[in-house]
Parts: C-alpha cells; structure tokens; sequence
C-alpha cells in the first residue's frame, strides 16, 4: 500500500542548526502521542528531530489499511520513508523488517502497547546525557557532521614520515 498523505514541517534557519545536533526519531502511532502499532502494518507515523535537550516534531506520514500479512512490499514504502532516521518506535516487529532496518542504519525499538511518545523522547534525552546505549552512540557518531577543525588538529599533532 503506498504512502497516502504525508505533512512535513519547513525548516527555518534556526531549525536547520537544530538538525545539526539532532537525530530523527520516528514512532508508529494512530494518535500522534502513543505508540500503538505493529511496524509491518502501521497506518502511520510521526518523525520527531530529538538532541539532548530539545525535540521538535518534523512530519507525519499516513498509510492506506494494512494487515499483518506476511505480504513484504508494504515494507519498503515504509523503510524508504524512514531514510535518515537513527530509530523506529513500534509495539512489535517482524525479523525481515528488523533486517531490513538495521541493514538501512536504522535501530528499531520494541516498545509497550501505549507508550507515550512524549515520555519515549525523554527516556531518549535522558539516556543521550547519561552515556548512550550501543546503539545510540553508533546512531549519533553516524548523523554527526565531521568536526572542521579536525584537519587543523592533525597538524597540530605534528607528522613524520
């Protein structure tokens, strides 16, 4: 089933820099506030830029009806529209889908049928300040822009050859 309607907020300036820092987060949600779907069939989801100390809502996508199935195709729309994303919050999850996800750098997050999106990103926050998990951490190092004085650094260092 293809992508039906999809709202994606403009960036200014300001939320530009924001991205800089930041990691995109999605959530498989009717409500736009809990996660309450299965990944292979969820209707939809909602894409949230997370750093450590601020979240900012960047899209939802909306699906047609879709069953749990065993019919891959469907997956492919979704993973497409995940490009980018560091990690996938859903309640269940199929392996295909988890390959197909992990193979795309993107982790996905098994969570509790109703857990609320807004206490996913705090945990999320959270864990980013205390030392984050394996994951996290590879997320991060891969979304983050390569430090321009890193060349600068090198030669501080000093080369022999």
């Amino acid at each position: 089933m293809p992508l039906t309607r999809r709202l994606a907020l403009v960036q200014g300036t300001d939320e530009k820099k924001f991205m800089e820092t930041a990691l995109k987060i999605a959530f498989a949600t009717t409500d736009m506030e809990t996660v309450n779907q299965h990944f292979g069939s969820a209707k939809s989801f909602a894409v949230y830029a997370v750093n450590m100390g601020d979240a900012q809502f960047l899209e939802a996508a909306q699906f047609g009806e879709l069953r749990e199935d065993g019919n891959e195709d469907k997956l492919s729309v979704k993973i497409d529209l995940l490009g980018g994303c560091a990690a996938v919050y859903c309640q269940a999850i199929g392996g295909s889908a988890i390959n197909q996800l992990i193979a795309k750098n993107i982790q996905p997050v098994k969570v509790h049928e109703g857990s609320r999106i807004k206490d996913l990103i705090a945990d999320l926050q959270n864990e980013i300040k205390a030392g984050p998990s394996s994951w996290l951490a590879k997320a991060i190092n891969q979304h983050k822009s390569p430090d321009p004085e890193r060349f600068n650094k090198m030669a501080d260092e000093g080369w022999d050859e």
